[in-house]
């Protein structure tokens, strides 16, 4: 049987689990929600669909990048400004975004994550998961960052409580946060409410 024969029949199978699993849902009362958390059923086939997506080739792919405290203190960077808002500084996803995701965003410390090899990991960044909260980061000419990410996961599980603390100075921020800072900032320097903060030519 060839490869794409395989792949068809997979999908067939796939479809019909989505379609069963889809009826028994209906038929409860609850509906569907996703505050309830994933089923066994639906995290094998968002298992199984990631990895019929993901080329033979690509598990092979080693990285590119040498591991070292300039490309780590860049994927750093990178990732507090880009990816923390879904997967936090610490990679918990232990955050208000990652956690109401359906399904919510994985521990990448642990060995869901870990075991992966860097060319899985460098193709879920590039190519993101069908069906879940994790975008595609592709665009051309982004390989480079994409490596260094697969160097920063690697380092989450001894991130350290420094990093993490650097890594909050740049998070984003909304309006109202920026607000609130600058205010801080100004009652710090002696401005009273309200008053014009002075400026210094």
């Amino acid at each position: 049987m060839s490869r794409f024969a395989w792949f068809v029949a997979g999908a067939w199978i796939v479809l019909v689990v989505i379609a069963l699993v889809g009826f028994i849902a209906l038929r409860d009362a609850h509906g569907f929600s996703a505050l309830d958390p994933p089923t066994a059923s639906e995290r094998w086939i968002a298992e199984t669909a990631r990895d019929m997506a993901m080329p033979a080739d690509a598990k092979n792919r080693t990285n590119p990048i040498a591991d070292s405290s300039e490309a780590l203190a860049e994927a750093r960077a990178h990732w507090a400004d880009h990816c923390a808002s879904c997967h936090a500084n610490n990679g918990s996803g232990d955050i208000e975004m990652g956690k109401h995701l359906y399904p919510p965003a994985p521990d990448m410390r642990g060995a869901g994550t870990q075991n992966k090899t860097d060319g899985e990991l460098f193709f879920i960044i590039q190519n993101g998961i069908r069906m879940t909260g994790m975008p595609g980061w592709g665009a051309s000419g982004h390989e480079e960052d994409s490596w260094k990410l697969v160097r920063f996961i690697r380092h989450l599980p001894q991130l350290s409580t420094q990093e993490e603390l650097d890594m909050q100075e740049l998070n984003p921020r909304t309006p109202d946060e920026l607000k609130e800072e600058q205010e801080e900032k100004d009652f710090l320097n002696g401005a009273k409410p309200n008053e014009p903060v002075p400026h210094h030519h």
